[in-house]
Parts: C-alpha cells; structure tokens; sequence
C-alpha cells in the first residue's frame, strides 16, 4: 500500500532509521538497494517502525522498560511488539538507539534512530529483554549440539513457536530448589530437557487462544495443561503449576508469555 498517504492520517510515532541505517541494513542482508527487498517484506519491516498514538520520549523515560506494538503484523495479522529500554538512552528491541527525540509533527512524533529494527522473532525478546538474561544464558551454553536460539530466530517448520519464557526469578528459585550455584552445574541432558518444556511447536497460541484444561505437546514431546483459574497458569507433567505474568509478546514467528517458575520435565522420581 501507500504508506505515505497512510501515515498523513491518524496519529503515529514513527522510529526513522538514519540512511546508514539503511545502508547498514541492506549490506547485511545481501540487498544492493531497497529496490532488492521484497516489497511485502519491505513494507512490514518499515511499518515496524510505527506505533499508533504518539509517544514522547519522556512518556518511555517514565515506563522505564516494557513492551508496546508496532503496525507490522504476523502471518495472522497480530500486531508484533516492540521492546524498548531506557537504562542508557532509548534503545528498541536491544539493537536500535534514538539519536534524536520528539521531532514533532502534525499528527505524531518522529525518533531518529541509528539502525534498522527489523522483524523481531522469539529469540529477539530473549537477547534484548533482561528479564530473560539467565534463559537466554541457557540456550547459548556452550555445550548444546544443537544452536536453540537460531532454531528459535527461524520461521521455517516447526515454526510458529509459542514459548513460554522464565525470569531470571524463575530460575534462581530452580537452581537453589536443585541446590546448584550457577547453570554450569545442571547436567546437559536435564537443561535441554528443561528447556524443552517451554516451547510449543507450529503454534502460535495468543492468550485469546488458551482455554480452561486446554493441553499442549511442548518440542520435548511432553504434555503441559494450561489452567485460566484463579489466573492463567501452567500445569506441569509433575503437577507443579507456573503463573502467566504477561501475554502476548508478539513476534513473526511465534509468541512469548513470561512465567514465574521454571516448567518441569516428568521427574523419574
């Protein structure tokens, strides 16, 4: 569509990358000009740097860190979201930083910033939030076989993924219940089991999609049962049940809840 006549109605926050930005950008991904880019693509990309109603700097400032949603959309027309983080300046989704803030406009507010966002994934929340710091640590140790966080940045089968993400909370309440000091003392064989556990293949279960009783085969090939009562929550092949503290972070190839405890792997206890 026309994205020019679309953003001169409404009112938006517009994220606009430098053109070294761009330059960056395509030389990073094999393009010899914007011409190269697919033209879906190109308009989903750059709709990721939209956010409907205008947001200012100081209204980031004052949230601190969180989620909000762009007007680039899934292959099922959810909005995806954006993660930003003001501890050093303003930087979305661990990669982009504004150079210059609150450039006002007649209906909205640009931020210039230093580089493309592009269409963020699963694992794009688990590098740039740190809230998933320790989750993030586990799937990059370094003895796996298998690279889970390039699987998790795919959009090829068994994609979509719905995961269900740890705090770093989360696993500090696991490792001492294990009586262990640091990831580095779990056995292998448990860690990926463990992180298994929260990955549900080629679904992209949106918090209007979950339902009381409602069971899921994770990609360890185990069953969890997801309860909305007294709020939603994960039940477990042991019985132990995590809380869903927040919903939908949506990314193009799946979807990322947060939960406050570590889901368990069947115990041959």
């Amino acid at each position: 569509g026309d994205l020019v006549t679309t953003l001169s109605g409404g009112e938006f926050t517009v994220l606009a990358p430098t053109n070294a930005a761009f330059e960056t950008f395509l030389s990073e991904n094999g393009f010899a000009s914007l011409g190269d880019v697919p033209t879906d693509v190109l308009a989903n990309i750059l709709l990721n740097h939209v956010i409907s109603g205008s947001v200012s700097s100081t209204d980031l400032a004052a949230l601190g860190a969180g989620y909000s949603s762009t007007n680039a959309t899934n292959a099922d027309d959810n909005n995806l979201s954006l993660y930003f983080n003001t501890s050093d300046g303003v930087v979305f989704n661990g990669i982009s930083r504004v150079t210059t803030a609150d450039v006002s406009a007649s209906n909205g507010v640009v931020h210039v910033v230093d580089a493309v966002i592009g269409l963020p994934t699963v694992a794009t929340f688990a590098v740039a939030d740190p809230t998933f710091e320790t989750l993030y640590a586990a799937l990059t140790r370094d003895d796996h076989e298998e690279d889970a966080v390039t699987l998790l940045s795919s959009s090829d089968e068994p994609a979509p993924f719905t995961v269900f993400a740890p705090t770093n909370d989360a696993f500090g309440d696991l490792l001492s219940s294990l009586g262990y000091s640091s990831l580095d003392e779990i056995q292998l064989a448990l860690l990926e089991d463990v992180l298994g556990m929260h990955v549900v293949p080629e679904a992209n279960y949106r918090s209007g999609d979950l339902t009381e009783g409602m069971t899921a085969v994770t990609v360890g090939d185990e069953t969890i049962t997801i309860s909305l009562i007294p709020i939603p929550n994960i039940t477990d092949p042991n019985g132990f049940v995590s809380n869903i503290i927040v919903v939908d972070v949506q990314a193009i190839n799946g979807v990322v809840h947060v939960v406050d405890k570590v889901i368990l792997p069947l115990s041959e206890d």
